[in-house]
């Protein structure tokens, strides 16, 4: 499974591209919102560090302004993926922006039967919220094994891109359910590596070597 940060801070970016996990990269306009600046600056800086899928989203909720929007983005970089959201304007420009083979990112996916509609429109990755349908008291990973396997039995090239993910648990769950790529915060990204024994296991282990050589003086 591919790890993408959910994210538009290039700092953290940086960070985590140079410790070579890192797959790729979404952002969404409240995240960009956030650095300030030129977005498509933002977006091109991206691109070069990661030098994988990084998803810019439209604002546009129209059709035409989709479109627009996403050619746009598309422009930015080679590694742009432009995300939409699951409505009948996002289907269809969905539809028309894979079709010029533009990679296309369908977004607030909640449901399998959205994402069985985004596949059919050409879509590169579908995003369903797990984070959100837990909020509600719904399963986000009983949705997500219904899309893994719909998208199998129907053997789809579309991938599945678990989002809204809040915590580690999330993260081994998309794995073990066959999603394609999970995209994370980058403070969730940080609690992946700890783990209490880990730091128990490493003090003693310089202790000891702190002893062994306190002895040989």
């Amino acid at each position: 499974m591919k790890l993408f940060v959910d994210s538009g801070s290039v700092k953290d970016i940086e960070a985590l591209a140079s410790i070579g996990i890192l797959d790729g990269v979404t952002t969404n306009p409240s995240l960009l919102a956030k650095e300030g600046g030129d977005y498509r600056q933002i977006l091109k800086r991206i691109c070069d560090i990661v030098k994988g899928p990084v998803s810019g989203e439209v604002v546009a909720t129209d059709y035409a302004g989709m479109v627009r929007e996403g050619r746009d983005i598309a422009a930015i970089d080679e590694h742009m993926v432009v995300k939409v959201p699951l409505t009948r304007d996002g289907v269809t420009a969905c539809k028309t922006l894979s079709g010029e083979g533009i990679r296309v990112n369908v977004t607030l996916i909640f449901s399998a039967p959205q994402a069985w509609l985004a596949a059919k429109a050409g879509a590169s990755y579908v995003s369903p919220f797990v984070g959100r349908l837990d909020d509600i008291g719904n399963s986000g990973m009983q949705v997500v094994r219904e899309i893994v396997d719909l998208f199998d039995n129907a053997d789809y090239s579309t991938e599945v891109l678990v989002a809204s993910v809040r915590n580690p648990t999330h993260v081994i769950e998309a794995a073990r359910l066959g999603a394609h790529v999970v995209t994370v915060p980058a403070p969730v990204i940080d609690s992946l590596f700890k783990h209490p024994l880990t730091d128990i296991g490493l003090e003693k282990f310089l202790k000891d070597w702190e002893k062994a050589q306190g002895a040989k003086v």
